[in-house]
């Protein structure tokens, strides 16, 4: 798989490093360091991975289910064992801290046993005429759900295991064969997790990957003629040109938020923040779950903020590879000129700058700001950074009414008491999921996750997304009532 730190590309059962292009390196966000080389596939080499998988799919969707189920718990058990050496590589490929980087391992691992079990559980149904009017039980329809063909599953940096194991597992258990495509920085992290599905005994040809630039090979690869099914996760910008690109090819979108936590007079402010603090500067607010902006009542709003400060600035930052850090460099000085940017324009229009604000190379120190309005950028831009605005409100109304202007509509959070007023406020609220009394999540994996609006389109967690990749099939039976 590795030759002098190149890494190859899974094609039909054997790593290729590209004939064609000159490799591209990744360089740690955390000192500069070569972590690896990635081949640069050609279009001609694309054509050979999608025609592979294209190749291996019939066979792969008559394998009996329970043997499709082996070969997944297989891979857990050998994505277990690479816990370590596959979180190191995390540490220093995207800066993640080494705390989460095991917890994602060991995550996509679980991920991998539950969707093996929920694709034993799968079933058909039976569906006799007599049940609409006029019908009769001579008619009866077996319905059974069959692949889509090909799945491209297109996975960003921030989770470059967990969220390419979120699309794998789901296709390869509902039949189809798999093109991987992940995030230029993190591919060393899913290129090693590929390495351990296929060590787990995949057939050649039922999981392929392709690395090289997004901007060389991107629209190549979505409008290719034999995918037959998209899944993509990243920003909105990249889901809404591939939306525009696209035709007749079914997609699932998780793309960007901008997740508000609306935060009541009668809620347990330590609780709040504790959770807000946790949602919004984990890795260092690089999730599209992160808790981006705080919708607080006045009547609350100087309490909550000093109980935030304390929180704040007792969070570690720093290098991942030090115990307990929670904030690291951003992925790439371009993510850190952009957040700064949106931090000092908030602060040159007003934006109270309760802590933080401080960049050294690529790390923004985790920064809270107050008395943001809805005239400032920071308001509405989702910075993919620790940065957290907080928006006074005066009314439970105001603060949904501003939740809901946003473009996004990924998740938002309720915090209070009182049950019955969280209910109809999550009711309102124009979101895929609400939490009530907790921060933005993307789990547990049996869980609808969905965003609408720009924040995506399709659903996901393992047995929707089994669902959304593959599609039913009906045979109708007609029966004679001859014995």
């Amino acid at each position: 798989m590795m030759q002098e730190k190149t890494f190859g590309n899974l094609v039909n059962g054997e790593w290729r490093i590209s004939r064609e292009n000159p490799p591209l390196e990744v360089l740690s966000p955390v000192d500069g360091s070569l972590v690896g080389r990635l081949s640069s596939m050609s279009h001609t080499e694309l054509d050979e991975a999608i025609s592979a998988a294209k190749a291996a799919q019939k066979a792969w969707a008559a394998y009996p289910v329970y043997r499709k189920a082996q070969l997944m718990y297989r891979a857990a058990d050998l994505l277990e064992q690479m816990a370590e050496e596959i979180s190191e590589c995390l540490v220093m490929e995207i800066a993640k801290d080494k705390k989460s980087a095991v917890s994602e391992v060991k995550r996509s691992a679980d991920l991998l046993r539950y969707t093996a079990d929920v694709g034993k559980s799968l079933h058909g149904e039976a569906i006799f005429g007599d049940s609409f009017p006029g019908g009769s039980r001579d008619k009866m329809s077996c319905v059974t759900r069959v692949p889509v063909g090909t799945v491209l599953a297109i996975s960003p940096f921030n989770y470059p295991v967990n969220l390419a194991i979120s699309k794998i597992g789901p296709a390869l258990m509902g039949g189809n064969t798999v093109l991987l495509k992940p995030a230029t920085q993190g591919a060393v992290s899913a290129l090693m997790m590929v390495k351990a599905m296929q060590d787990a005994g995949l057939p050649a040809g039922v999981l392929n990957t392709a690395t090289g630039l997004g901007s060389v090979i991107g629209d190549y690869i979505v409008t290719h003629k034999d995918i037959q099914f998209i899944n993509f996760t990243g920003s909105t910008e990249v889901g809404q040109h591939i939306s525009a690109l696209t035709s007749m090819t079914p997609v699932i979108m998780e793309l960007g938020g901008k997740d508000a936590a609306i935060v009541l007079e009668d809620a347990d402010l330590d609780f709040a923040a504790d959770n807000i603090v946790d949602g919004a500067y984990s890795y260092s607010g690089q999730r599209c779950t992160a808790v981006k902006r705080i919708l607080a009542l006045d009547t609350i709003a100087d309490e909550l903020v000093e109980k935030l400060k304390a929180r704040v600035e007792r969070l570690k930052t720093g290098d991942p590879r030090e115990p307990g850090v929670t904030v690291t460099p951003l992925v790439s000085t371009k993510s850190a000129d952009f957040v700064e940017s949106l931090m000092r324009g908030a602060i040159q229009q007003g934006a109270r700058l309760v802590t933080g604000g401080q960049r050294t190379g690529n790390l923004i120190q985790p920064t809270l700001l107050d008395r943001v309005t809805t005239e400032m950028d920071v308001a509405w831009v989702e910075p993919f950074g620790p940065v957290l605005p907080i928006i006074r409100v005066a009314s439970a109304g105001e603060a949904v009414e501003i939740a809901n202007r946003s473009e996004y509509g990924l998740q938002s959070s309720v915090f209070t008491n009182n049950l019955n007023k969280a209910y109809s406020i999550a009711a309102q609220l124009e979101v895929g999921t609400v939490q009530i009394n907790n921060k933005p999540e993307r789990g547990p994996d049996n869980f609808p996750f969905l965003g609408v609006k720009s924040s995506g389109m399709g659903t996901q967690g393992v047995r929707y997304s089994i669902e959304s990749m593959t599609r039913p099939k009906a045979v109708t039976i007609n029966l004679t009532g001859d014995e």
